[in-house]
C-alpha cells in the first residue's frame, strides 16, 4: 500500500471520521499532530495551501481533507489511489 499522511488535531471530529474510514479499510497512516506545534501546522499549511486539519496525502497526492477523502470513496476512487 502507499504511504498515506494525516496532520491532525486531537479534538477535530473531522479527523477523527477520516482516521476511522481508512482505520476500517486497514490503512496504515502516518498521523502528524499538529496541536501546539505552530512550526507543524504552518509545514502543513505551506504543503497543502490550506490551515485546516485534517490534510492528507496518500503518497505524493494530497487529497485534501475529511470530505475530500469521503468523497473519493463515494467515487470509488480511493482503493486505487491506496493501490497505486
Amino acid at each position: 500500500m502507499t504511504h498515506v499522511v494525516v496532520y491532525s488535531s486531537d479534538y477535530c471530529p473531522y479527523c477523527s471520521r477520516a482516521k476511522f474510514l481508512l482505520q476500517n479499510k486497514g490503512v496504515a497512516f502516518e498521523e502528524i499532530k499538529v496541536d501546539g506545534k505552530p512550526q507543524v501546522r504552518a509545514e502543513m499549511t505551506r504543503k497543502a495551501g490550506r490551515t485546516s486539519v485534517p490534510q492528507i496525502w496518500i503518497g505524493s497526492t494530497h487529497v485534501g481533507g475529511c470530505d475530500d477523502l469521503f468523497a473519493l470513496e463515494r467515487a470509488g476512487k480511493l482503493d486505487a489511489l491506496l493501490q497505486a
